[in-house]
Formats: C-alpha cells, sequence, structure tokens
C-alpha cells in the first residue's frame, strides 16, 4: 500500500518507518490532545510518518465491568479533533458492521480487531467505506492465513489494506512474536508490528489484562532489523492509571529517545 493513500500523513518521503501511536482507549478530549501533541512533536523531528491511534469503544473485555468507552460519537468526535488540531490522520477500530460507516465518517483508516479478522461481513463493510483498512492478525493465525484476510479487502474493491503482527499465542497467558512472519505478510501487503499488544499477558486470573513493558525495545529493535513498514505503540502519560491495557502501554516520556535509537537503527539497515 502507497503511504500517501493516508490523508495528511507527513515525512512520507523520508525513509522511515511509519508509527501508528496513542492511547488504548480515548477517555477524554485534553488526554487526546496531551498525547498527540507530545507524539506530533517527535515524530516531526525525526520525521516519521504519524498516524494517530485511539479507540473510540473497547468491546473485547475480559469482565463485564471493564472500561468500554465514553460514548461512540463523544470518541469520534474527540479523534476528529485531534486530526483537526494537529493535521494528522486518525485510525480506530471497528467491530461490527455497523461501525465501519459510522467511523469512517471521523477517522482516516479503520482497524479491525484481532479476534475479529475473519469475520468477512465486517471487513467487507469496512473496505467499502474506501478508507485505509489495517487487519489486525489473528493470534490463532498463521501469517500464510492473513493473504486470506487481505484479498477479501481487495476483492471488495478496495486495495488500501495493511497487515499488523500483535503475537501469536503461546499457552494460555502469553504471546509470542514470529518474526519469521514479516516477510511472509509483506508479501500481501504493508505489514506493521504492534509491540505494545504483542507484549500482553492476555486472559490472567483477575480478568484483567498483563504485560511486559520492560519488553518493548527489545521486540521494537527486532521488528525494524526484520523490514517492517511500521510500527504500532500504545502510549500514555500514565499508564498505571490508563483505563484499558495499562499494563503493557509505553510510558510517553519514554517515547522520543524509543523512537530516536529506532531511526538510528533504520538509517543503518537502509543502507543494506
Amino acid at each position: 500500500m502507497d503511504l500517501k493513500h493516508i490523508p495528511k500523513l507527513k515525512h512520507t518521503d523520508s525513509s522511515n518507518f511509519f508509527l501508528l501511536a496513542g492511547p488504548c482507549a480515548i477517555e477524554g478530549e485534553e488526554m487526546a490532545l496531551k498525547i498527540a501533541e507530545r507524539i506530533v512533536k517527535i515524530t516531526d523531528k525525526l520525521e516519521i510518518p504519524f498516524v494517530f491511534k485511539g479507540s473510540f469503544k473497547k468491546a473485547n473485555r475480559s469482565r463485564i465491568d471493564s472500561f468500554t468507552g465514553i460514548g461512540d460519537e463523544k470518541a469520534l468526535n474527540i479523534l476528529k479533533k485531534v486530526s483537526d488540531t494537529f493535521d494528522v490522520p486518525t485510525v480506530t477500530d471497528i467491530h461490527q458492521e455497523s461501525d465501519a460507516a459510522l467511523a469512517a465518517a471521523y477517522v482516516d483508516v479503520l482497524q479491525i480487531p484481532a479476534f475479529l479478522v475473519r469475520q468477512t461481513d465486517l471487513l467487507v463493510a469496512a473496505a467499502e467505506t474506501g478508507k485505509v483498512v489495517n487487519l489486525k492478525k489473528g493470534q490463532f493465525m498463521s501469517p500464510e492465513s492473513m493473504q486470506h484476510a487481505a484479498q477479501k479487502i481487495k476483492d471488495s474493491g478496495n486495495d488500501k489494506v495493511m497487515i499488523t503482527d500483535r503475537g501469536t499465542m503461546f499457552g494460555y497467558q502469553d504471546l509470542i512474536v514470529d518474526f519469521r512472519g514479516i516477510p511472509t505478510m509483506r508479501r500481501y501487503a504493508s505489514t506493521v508490528l504492534d509491540v505494545t499488544h504483542s507484549l500482553q499477558q492476555p486472559n490472567q486470573s483477575s480478568g484483567v489484562t498483563g504485560g511486559r513493558p520492560e519488553m518493548i525495545e527489545t521486540i521494537a529493535r527486532a521488528g525494524i532489523v526484520n523490514h517492517v513498514d511500521g510500527l504500532f505503540i500504545e502510549t500514555h502519560f500514565n499508564p498505571r492509571e490508563a483505563k484499558s491495557d495499562a499494563a503493557n502501554m509505553l510510558d510517553l516520556d519514554l517515547l522520543e529517545g524509543l523512537l530516536t535509537r529506532l531511526v538510528n537503527i533504520r538509517k543503518t539497515i537502509n543502507q543494506f
């Protein structure tokens, strides 16, 4: 996929990886704008193409009392305000067919959650909006099987598709990243590595997902070395108090240092 299909995306000629980053969920306008402003400054400085990420609702929760959102249109309007304020594209998850047209009126990229990536009607609905579609690889799926998910988007008349690896289930409570899958999936579409979700430790006995954020840089470096087209990183200025995925988000204060080192690695890799 040509990155120029994503509206407002800057620095597309920098030879850098692109970045999908932001909080797991939109918790309010102030927090979204605060996080977006910081990431925009960092990515402009480093010339990284940046898409702001925030879920307008969270449908795949472990418990019925888990945070799911602040209201669909309220959260989508905040995503639009981020885009208008900072002149950046935005991406959000959709969970059912009716979400596709709703979210497409506010954001530039529609993301299909990993658990739902085999749902044909959902993929077709996303494709038919004409927006860029980001397919999260199911934790239960092989890299090779993602060619069929990508083909569903293309067969629906939309070539603007990318694939995001977010780890593969390893037992009941852990995930691994199989880096052999990156060149495989890049044959089908531009490929992103979801660094933070790959470090989740799901389905803990408490019903709250755990994580290993201390491994974020290790996974991200390996992705860059293995030629991923983009990185996906959830970040928050106070991860411990985040209402969703608190255990595996990157502290926003650590983002600039991490991205600076990754850009330097990409510059080295580009020489080969």
